[in-house]
């Protein structure tokens, strides 16, 4: 992976990037205003694209690319449509950056988590994220929210040498949500 060097203050060649940042919000599509809209899409989708950018030129031959986006963009949720247009923009991205990519021999792909167990609804009150999440985990086939280290399975699985023939797909790790 990427390596640093104190004397010279430059950094190597990277062999693996998991673009994995980006918060979401609840609202109805009225509640939707310039300033949700900039700073929402600032963050989900400038800063994968701008991150990719300006990193590209130190991914080595073979390296890999991961993007985290969200089973959101697939489920048509009344109250995450700014959320869900963010995730959509980045498979829109990362499917892209697998076809640029692609000549050097860069890889590009996604992974669609669904309802994780992690603190990424932290914004909502405590009753309101009980009741959101057992509404999510209520259409997991699997009964049950995933865990981080499941998701971080798929996306290293994604940056290893085993999925080498691997490019611009689609990993959903959502225990079946989507399969609905």
């Amino acid at each position: 992976m990427r390596r640093w060097s104190r004397r010279s203050g430059r950094r190597g060649p990277l062999d693996g990037l998991w673009l994995n940042a980006g918060y979401a919000a609840l609202g109805s599509v009225e509640d939707v205003d310039a300033a949700a809209f900039d700073a929402m899409m600032a963050a989900n989708v400038r800063g994968p694209m701008l991150q990719l950018a300006g990193l590209s030129a130190s991914l080595n031959p073979g390296a890999s690319v991961v993007v985290t986006a969200s089973s959101s963009a697939y489920e048509g949720a009344a109250l995450t449509s700014l959320y869900a247009a963010t995730k959509g923009a980045v498979i829109a991205m990362a499917r892209s950056w697998a076809r640029a990519l692609a000549p050097r021999g860069i890889r590009a792909n996604i992974l669609v988590p669904g309802p994780i167990d992690t603190n990424f609804r932290h914004f909502l009150p405590d009753e309101a994220r009980a009741s959101f999440e057992d509404v999510v985990v209520g259409q997991v086939p699997l009964g049950r929210a995933g865990t981080a280290d499941e998701a971080a399975a798929v996306a290293l699985f994604l940056l290893s040498a085993d999925s080498a023939f691997v490019t611009g797909s689609q990993y959903a790790v959502d225990g079946g949500m989507m399969m609905r």
